[in-house]
């Protein structure tokens, strides 16, 4: 666990799953992405499906896993409206990168949209020391 500025970093459960579900309209705004948040990542790769939490819940969380060639694939990464440009985003990168290489993790891969610039940018904006050679 990361602790940080009363925010926790630490592993999603099955709980955090649902609670993030029923609060998705405060991570995703307008648009629906709940279909694209599967139950089996958290189930089954939780080691790195992380949560940061604070005292009034679940501010931002990252559902990824390490693919069999050694690629550490975010599935999806979010904050709270009342996280953005905290840093937290890139805060759950990071830890992120650290649990997917204690998996076998060699690089980092992540898949937006052509046109979602924001999330484009963001990940281009990664930390250094979430990409390996």
């Amino acid at each position: 666990m990361i602790v940080t500025m009363g925010i926790h970093i630490a592993t999603a459960g099955v709980a955090d799953f649902h609670q993030v579900l029923t609060d998705h309209p405060r991570y995703w705004g307008e648009r629906d992405l709940r279909s694209l948040h599967l139950l089996a990542l958290v189930q089954e790769f939780g080691s790195t499906c992380l949560v940061a939490r604070a005292e009034d819940g679940i501010r931002g969380y990252i559902f990824g896993f390490v693919t069999p060639d050694g690629t550490g694939y975010v599935h999806l990464i979010a904050t709270r409206e009342d996280s953005r440009g905290t840093g937290l985003g890139r805060r759950l990168y990071t830890a992120f990168a650290e649990a997917a290489e204690r998996h076998g993790a060699r690089q980092l891969k992540a898949i937006t949209s052509i046109e979602n610039t924001g999330s484009i940018a963001f990940h281009r904006l990664a930390p250094a020391a979430c990409w390996w050679p």
